[in-house]
């Protein structure tokens, strides 16, 4: 049996972080969320891990993982730059890639398995890495049949500004019917709400399953999602800011059944660094995981 791949999220910026924040550390070890990350994944059973980075990083990325993870997980790098799309669609207004749909097409190439995506910069906890192993060790590769991790809104937010989530619509068998994105969810006098398009504030319940990008995939993904992005780049590619998002291909094969996405849920509380506030709030939560040794003082 293949074991699953581990596919990372982590050519972002980090804009609204002020950094790197993919390889920035949170205990007195030199840990990175992503450390914690693959630890999970290679105790849960996960054998591969493949990073997708943009160019100008990778010599920082290979200091830090490479010899720490020599022996325990195989790994593997791929790029998302912004001219990894085809000629005709490039354009010169352009200055930033195409987002995590895009970023995910990279991998196509060295992922032949069942493999889970997730955010390089959040922490999801032990128990979604187990529920994902499980099950797409339970998947047939050649199926489309895809699941996901949903959170509980509430456990996802950041005190210091808005937040993007997606927002799941689950039937009541336990699988996705859609996925919105909310590009903006913000506590307003103890109330969550969201900006819809029209810039107002709309309340949204603090029990919403939400997507954190922790989503689990067969190879037919990327056959999926390939065709998908080639029409969103016919409609978008003179749009400057126009994103591919990996909920959007979802949504896509959702809704007209080309797929089916269960929702694996998880009460875990998630946390993440959207913003520089947010650091000493984290590293304060994975000290008390430490401290009660849900992780072992060093990891590796």
């Amino acid at each position: 049996m293949n074991k699953p791949t581990l596919v990372v999220l982590a050519a972002g910026i980090g804009s609204r972080y002020g950094g790197l924040k993919q390889l920035d550390t949170f205990t007195k070890q030199g840990d990175t969320i992503l450390d914690f990350s693959i630890f999970d994944a290679v105790q849960a059973g996960f054998g591969k891990v493949v990073f997708i980075i943009r160019k100008s990083i990778e010599d920082d990325f290979k200091a830090f993982f490479n010899q720490k993870l020599e022996g325990k997980i195989e790994v593997e790098y791929v790029f998302q730059e912004l001219e990894n799309i085809p000629d005709r669609f490039k354009d010169n207004n352009r200055e930033k890639p195409w987002g995590t749909g895009h970023a995910l097409l990279m991998a196509k190439d060295v992922v032949k398995e069942n493999f889970a995506v997730i955010n390089a910069d959040d922490f999801y906890g032990k128990e979604a890495f187990e529920v994902m192993a499980n099950s797409l060790n339970e998947i047939d590769k050649n199926s489309t049949d895809f699941n996901m991790i949903g959170y509980v809104l509430k456990n996802t937010i950041s005190e210091f500004g808005s937040v993007s989530r997606g927002e799941c619509r689950v039937n009541e068998k336990g699988f996705l019917a859609g996925l919105t994105e909310r590009t903006h969810i913000e506590k307003v006098e103890g109330v969550l709400k969201f900006k819809n398009e029209k810039e107002q504030l709309i309340p949204i319940s603090e029990e919403t399953i939400v997507s954190m990008n922790f989503f689990g995939f067969t190879p037919k993904y990327f056959e999926v999602s390939a065709s998908l992005f080639e029409e969103f780049l016919e409609e978008n590619y003179k749009e400057p800011k126009a994103e591919f998002f990996i909920p959007l291909a979802i949504n896509h094969v959702i809704v007209n059944n080309i797929a089916t996405m269960e929702v694996l849920k998880s009460n875990a509380r998630w946390f993440g660094v959207t913003y520089k506030q947010d650091k000493e709030y984290v590293t304060s939560e994975i000290q008390k995981l430490k401290d009660t040794n849900v992780y072992p003082v060093n990891l590796w």
